[in-house]
């Protein structure tokens, strides 16, 4: 197995037990993520980018949002896992913060079925966007994934159901690497 992929398991086991401020851990919102995106037959790179969308959490403190500090995680993941993995497999997953502001922008009942940790976040991530904002980003390479993949994350929440181990997903990782 390729060593990228041997560190985002190790992360993913070292760190991912954290709480991710919605009532399941890091590693569980990644699971339930890639299993969403897999159920709607995503391609395999965006199965990845669902369940390194929000790699980023894993390497820096956690409690940066509680602090009101945005710590840009979507940024650092991606510039981390950028070296190894295909755009396709990272861009969306960059991308979904961006999202959730597109969409709060454009979509009122999406804004106001956002979770508390959600709402909070979205403030220190600068709120939604504006019209010119929002058409920009509808027009970036990889928008309509990554609002995909947002939609993915909102319900990667659940707590309490069977998920299968991280290493389930290694064919879909390996398939996304350069």
């Amino acid at each position: 197995m390729d060593t990228a992929i041997n560190d985002v398991i190790k992360r993913f086991k070292q760190r991912g037990h954290l709480e991710y401020g919605e009532s399941v851990t890091q590693l569980q919102h990644a699971l339930q993520t890639a299993v969403l995106a897999e159920g709607a037959g995503a391609s395999d790179t965006l199965v990845a980018a669902a369940l390194l969308h929000d790699f980023g959490h894993l390497l820096h403190a956690e409690d940066a949002a509680d602090r009101g500090i945005d710590a840009c995680h979507e940024e650092s993941g991606a510039a981390y896992l950028a070296s190894h993995f295909q755009p396709a497999a990272i861009e969306p997953g960059r991308l979904h913060v961006a999202a959730k502001r597109y969409l709060c922008a454009v979509d009122a009942a999406y804004l106001s079925g956002l979770s508390p940790a959600s709402q909070r976040s979205l403030e220190l991530q600068g709120g939604p966007y504006t019209s010119a904002e929002s058409d920009a980003f509808a027009n970036l390479p990889f928008a309509e994934e990554a609002v995909q993949l947002r939609r993915w994350d909102d319900c990667g929440k659940v707590p309490d159901i069977s998920l299968p181990p991280i290493e389930y997903f290694i064919p879909a990782l390996e398939a996304s690497l350069q």
